[in-house]
């Protein structure tokens, strides 16, 4: 129940904290969460795949948790796997910059794909993996705030792959 107390929280201040918009590189913000996700793996197997990351202009502060989501998400979803992967990368886009975290957990129904970013909207049982299922909820909405979309796509037993894009900069 303090778990998701604490969630709660945390999903309605994303709202309204103000927005400190700047230009920074994403793979540094990439890195350091990577970094403090993997000191959690207790001796599992990740292979990381980590491309060149952009500059984007956004708030740092609600990116590490758009990306503490994502791939703690992917680290949670791959955990029946003898070997994770995790593949981070950008997608070609004139317009915005898409970004990808990609794994070969357990993926999802797509005829469920509409529920993934509601709020206690979970496609898992919580005997198998926990949370709150709100963590996506909050990935949303920290992305819609900056100008941005999300979507996801998967397949049962084949891993999922979570989309976010920011808008590019004019001139």
């Amino acid at each position: 129940m303090e778990l998701l107390v604490h969630d709660l929280l945390h999903f309605s201040r994303t709202s309204r904290t103000e927005l400190r918009l700047r230009q920074f590189q994403l793979g540094d913000l990439v890195e350091e969460v990577k970094q403090s996700v993997q000191s959690e793996l207790n001796g599992r197997v990740i292979n990381w795949k980590v491309h060149s990351l952009p500059e984007v202009r956004g708030d740092p502060a609600l990116l590490r948790v758009v990306f503490n989501n994502l791939l703690g998400n992917a680290v949670k979803y791959t955990r029946p796997r003898k070997t994770a992967s995790i593949e981070i990368g950008t997608c070609p886009s004139e317009r915005e910059h898409i970004i990808f975290i990609r794994d070969n957990g357990v993926g999802f129904d797509m005829q469920y794909v509409g529920k993934l970013f509601g709020v206690f909207q979970r496609l898992h049982h919580v005997e198998e993996f926990e949370g709150t299922g709100i963590g996506l909820a909050t990935v949303q909405r920290i992305i819609v705030r900056q100008g941005g979309r999300v979507w996801a796509e998967g397949k049962e037993n084949e891993g999922a792959t979570f989309y976010f894009a920011l808008p590019k900069e004019n001139g």
